[in-house]
């Protein structure tokens, strides 16, 4: 790391120290939690820092189903009769999938008509859209999931995930007639790993048009992220709303891999693929980073000004149009136990750099340090880190 972007950080670090300590908080980062079961009202209501720095940029189905809303709650104060706090720094808001993870420990992958025996199996909570969630708020930023599960225990392992990572609920939807999503994920001895989704409740019984609460939520973000495990009307309509209301959206190209309609992509202004996703959505090859940046090209022509790559052990590289890519190496480990939910990790982390006005180096390592930092743990959610570990990390590389 850099001297002068160890001292932003720092110099980050001690500003929210000195404001979290003159209002009286036990630490600089204290975790702010949220619970779906009751109104999660803040013991002291400026504990946000009360800051809204600008985010520059270049830039059919069945209704029947179940919701608890009670717009903006956990933005509001302990004291019912006071309005919602209209100073609060605009939350991050994830609009996709939730997912059970069914987890199988396995030496390698079977062949064809094989049948091999895993060491191990456990169903932990996941899913791209609360992957993402989970993460901004463990990194101690105000966040909001907007998703759906079904009424079952899947659904409650999910919630329960969401809740204890300091993510508001107030737009997480359970539906009666479709199972809550899931995946099996197959976890090979060097962390690599191969997973199947069923998408259940991400992929049904939304609405044909999405409530007024959602899209308000949307349109009073920070920055919204999507991805493509939910059907792709449901993004549609909600990067329009943020488009509208000057929001910035960042696309994770995660999920189906059918072709991305072109009428989201027009309202997206940061594309994030890895590698493969990026070979496949442009069909051109990414072998080498001069092939990668000819693919990003086809994303420019696609109506997308910048594209943040996710390249695995080769780190990652954020694409402008008009300006020279930057790129970012991996922040090494020492052992790698598990990548589900790396490419999360790293494109929430450096969303919640970016809104706490960081510059576009610094975002890249953050979000390297955070990744770093999950693949060293089992499971999605589960390894999505805290903000202190991921400073730590910065300021020890």
């Amino acid at each position: 790391m850099t001297q002068k972007q160890n001292q932003n950080f720092q110099e980050q670090e001690n500003r929210d120290s000195v404001e979290d300590n003159m209002r009286g908080l036990t630490t600089p980062l204290q975790q702010i939690h949220w619970h779906p079961t009751f109104q999660n009202n803040l013991k002291n209501s400026e504990s946000f820092n009360l800051y809204t720095p600008q985010v520059q940029f270049n830039g059919k189905n069945s209704n029947n189903f179940s919701r608890k809303v009670k717009p903006i709650s956990c933005l509001a104060s302990e004291n019912p009769n006071q309005p919602i706090l209209k100073d609060s720094k605009p939350p991050l808001v994830v609009v996709g999938s939730a997912n059970a993870d069914i987890y199988v420990e396995i030496d390698r992958l079977p062949k064809e008509g094989e049948t091999i025996s895993a060491k191990a199996g456990e169903t932990l909570a996941g899913g791209k859209g609360a992957n993402q969630a989970v993460c901004g708020g463990k990194l101690g930023y105000p966040t909001f999931f907007v998703g759906q599960v079904g009424e079952d225990a899947n659904g409650k392992l999910i919630s329960e995930a969401l809740g204890n990572g300091g993510v508001c609920l107030d737009y997480l939807t359970t539906v009666s007639n479709a199972p809550t999503g899931h995946a099996v994920v197959m976890l090979q001895s060097d962390g690599q790993n191969s997973i199947i989704i069923v998408g259940g409740a991400n992929m049904s019984c939304w609405p044909e048009k999405l409530s007024s609460e959602d899209l308000e939520i949307v349109r009073s973000a920070g920055i919204v992220l999507l991805q493509r495990e939910i059907p792709d009307f449901v993004n549609i309509q909600v990067a329009k709303a943020a488009r509208n209301a000057g929001v910035p959206v960042i696309l994770d190209a995660g999920g189906v891999d059918s072709p991305i309609p072109s009428e989201l992509l027009r309202c997206v202004d940061i594309f994030s693929p890895n590698e493969s996703e990026l070979a496949r959505i442009t069909k051109m090859p990414t072998g080498s980073f001069e092939q990668i940046s000819k693919a990003v090209e086809q994303c420019y022509a696609l109506g997308v000004n910048q594209v943040l790559v996710k390249l695995g052990a080769n780190g990652s590289a954020l694409f402008t149009k008009g300006v020279e890519p930057l790129r970012q190496p991996i922040i090494k480990t020492a052992k790698v136990v598990d990548t589900t939910g790396a490419g999360d990790t790293f494109t929430t982390a450096f969303a919640v750099a970016l809104m706490e006005d960081k510059s576009k180096e610094e975002c890249l390592r953050f979000a390297a340090a955070a990744a770093s930092l999950c693949v060293q743990v089992k499971g999605a959610i589960p390894s999505m880190p805290e903000k202190r570990a991921v400073i730590n990390l910065l300021q020890s590389a």
